[in-house]
């Protein structure tokens, strides 16, 4: 029986592709629904940007629901000057005609992990975890139920993208990141140390566009537009492709390792807020509480994605 999935996202060009990797894979993942958040752009154009992907992919079935559009705590911290003004700049890609759900998408993911039979479900969040932590604290009896939770986010050699500190999705709302990584679900964590080696190169877009296809077109000219942050910024061959990891690992989980180490996530600090504080030698004897990703067969995640992707 194919996976069970949510995946809760900003997108995001990563973003999008991650999902498009996710619908076209429906032998091993059943995405239940997508539950969009604020993060790389604010929610309107989140929720907007992941009907766009699902009409993309010929996949108006799998419904879209908006959730939270700010922080819990804090001021939103958008990346724009990544993704462009859209989130999706890049490709030219139509308005969305599928509707956006009436339910909020905290109800969504409670509801459904009520319904759903125990440890069926598992949540995919590519962007902050507003709505995973809020959903958390509204329902606490949904915790137990949940599968595992795959993300990505955080860092530790790499450390900051956003701060020197910080890796995005974390540092937006580190209040979240908390309860999400004290709740005892286990996690497995892609952080930006295993993402930077998901390149891609020149010759890697080529493949998405050789497929001849509209959404191998759409992938590819999302990746020239992406790749110019990174290569500015990092001196990097190509655009890296952080969110596609959660997807991959779902699907070949055998592409990546890592170990379980103990995360806590920094909260308060004057220059570290959002800091994943990664204890990868076990200095601190504190249990282990994520599966934190250290490396990855970037041959063998371009290969796949590539294989995928020419199914849409």
């Amino acid at each position: 029986m194919p996976r069970k999935i949510i995946i809760d996202t900003d997108p995001g060009q990563d973003d999008a592709v991650a999902i498009l990797l996710a619908l076209a894979s429906p032998d091993e993942l059943d995405v239940l629904g997508i539950t969009a958040v604020a993060g790389n752009v604010p929610l309107a154009l989140t929720q907007k940007n992941a009907r766009i992907v699902c009409e993309l992919a010929g996949r108006t079935d799998v419904p879209v629901f908006a959730g939270c559009d700010r922080p819990l705590k804090r001021t939103l911290v958008t990346a724009e000057h990544v993704h462009g003004k859209t989130g999706l700049d890049g490709p030219a890609l139509p308005d969305p005609v599928m509707p956006l759900q009436d339910t909020h998408a905290v109800e969504f993911i409670v509801e459904t992990l009520r319904r759903e039979p125990a440890e069926s479900v598992t949540l995919c969040p590519l962007g902050p975890l507003t709505n995973i932590a809020t959903a958390m604290r509204t329902a606490p009896e949904i915790v137990p139920r949940i599968a595992g939770i795959v993300l990505m986010g955080g860092a530790y050699f790499e450390v900051g993208n956003i701060t020197p500190a910080a890796e995005f999705n974390i540092h937006v709302d580190p209040e979240a990141a908390e309860i999400v990584f004290g709740s005892g679900v286990p996690l497995t964590v892609m952080p930006l140390d295993v993402t930077h080696k998901a390149l891609v190169t020149q010759a890697r877009n080529a493949a998405f566009r050789g497929l001849g296809t509209r959404v191998g077109q759409a992938v590819a000219e999302m990746t020239d537009f992406f790749e110019r942050f990174d290569k500015a910024k990092y001196g990097s061959a190509g655009a890296p492709l952080h969110d596609p990891c959660v997807t991959a690992w779902l699907l070949r989980p055998d592409l990546f390792s890592g170990r379980h180490i103990n995360v806590e996530i920094e909260t308060e600090g004057r220059f570290t807020a959002g800091m994943t504080v990664a204890d990868w030698w076990g200095v601190t004897g504190k249990a282990p509480n994520a599966m934190f990703m250290g490396d990855l067969d970037a041959e063998g995640f371009f290969a796949l994605l590539t294989e995928r992707l020419a199914r849409l």
